[in-house]
């Protein structure tokens, strides 16, 4: 193996910060680079989330990101034969394709003569995706609020939490596209919705970066797209309520365009993924929880074999 890239899962929204808040979490797919092989080849083995749809390279978003970065860049990159062990579940609200755009991204980078700095690459990989508030967190760790307006990206990382405070991740057994979520949302809303949402987002971030946790719930609140988006799937319109009503939960939401639904915890973290689960099962549903930290590093590209590095591949490219 040449290279292994590490990208972490994102939660986004956090219930009032609508395609601006986000945050990675540890749970990671990472995508080995075993061989080069000539520009246009590829060669995919899934492992794990997804294994039975991904391998074929036309489709495949990861393929996709990396020849976006090369035409973005203006050179030829060899081919890949990859092997991905993939843990984000797909069409869940967790991330899965902003994985890919980053680790793609990531892997042409990583096949410059002169790679870039991460933060660098942050408006193609935005570009790619057409929002900010999974791709960013997932490439630079932690929570961060991002601003894009279609062409510039601006982003803020919020300091790290107490590390008692966990996230828990509900993930039903059924799905949800972000298209399907997105047509689901209303084009306008009222004015008084548009002020609840403006002040619960101030409150959330402003709440982060100054350590005042027991804001969260309030902060947490939504009136721009959990109450269409919990239509979509069976428990969503109950979930909420119930788990924030446990004793010890800080806050919680609809991860992303769901249905996975994640929330804050400092105690009685069991009872937190119990309540969620339970409302799935009661609706006929299967579930399973995570229970995870914040992950503050993101995306990291790791080079396994000494004897194989950053400029030997670029020997390699340039020997074709």
């Amino acid at each position: 193996m040449i290279l292994r890239v590490k990208v972490p899962a994102s939660s986004a929204n956090l219930g009032s910060g609508f395609d601006t808040l986000g945050m990675a979490i540890s749970l990671y797919n990472f995508y080995d680079l075993l061989s080069l092989l000539p520009s246009g080849s590829y060669e995919i083995e899934v492992i794990g989330e997804g294994e039975h749809e991904l391998e074929d390279p036309i489709g495949n978003l990861l393929i996709k990101s990396y020849e976006r970065a090369a035409e973005e860049w203006g050179i030829e990159l060899p081919g890949l034969k990859l092997r991905c062990l993939n843990a984000i579940p797909l069409r869940r609200g967790l991330g899965s394709s902003s994985s890919a755009v980053v680790g793609g991204v990531l892997l042409a980078n990583a096949m410059r003569d002169n790679p870039l700095d991460k933060d660098e690459l942050l408006t193609l990989m935005v570009s790619i995706e057409g929002h900010p508030d999974n791709v960013v967190p997932s490439c630079l760790g932690g929570m961060v609020v991002s601003s894009w307006d279609g062409h510039e990206l601006r982003c803020v990382k919020l300091p790290s939490p107490p590390r008692d405070i966990v996230v828990v991740v509900a993930v039903p057994n059924v799905e949800v596209s972000t298209s399907e979520a997105r047509q689901a949302l209303p084009e306008q809303v009222s004015l008084n919705d548009a002020v609840f949402n403006v002040s619960r987002v101030a409150l959330l971030a402003a709440s982060w970066a100054t350590g005042q946790w027991d804001y969260l719930p309030w902060a947490m609140e939504d009136r721009l797209h959990q109450q269409f988006r919990a239509r979509l799937f069976p428990g969503g319109e109950e979930i909420l309520d119930r788990v924030r009503s446990v004793s010890g939960c800080l806050g919680v939401a609809i991860s992303g365009s769901g249905p996975s639904v994640m929330a804050f915890a400092r105690e009685n973290v069991q009872e937190v993924a119990e309540t969620a689960c339970r409302t799935f099962m009661e609706k006929g549903v299967r579930s399973r929880f995570f229970v995870l930290d914040i992950d503050e590093n993101g995306a990291v590209v790791e080079y396994t074999e000494p004897s194989l590095d950053k400029e030997e591949i670029g020997h390699v490219k340039s020997g074709r």
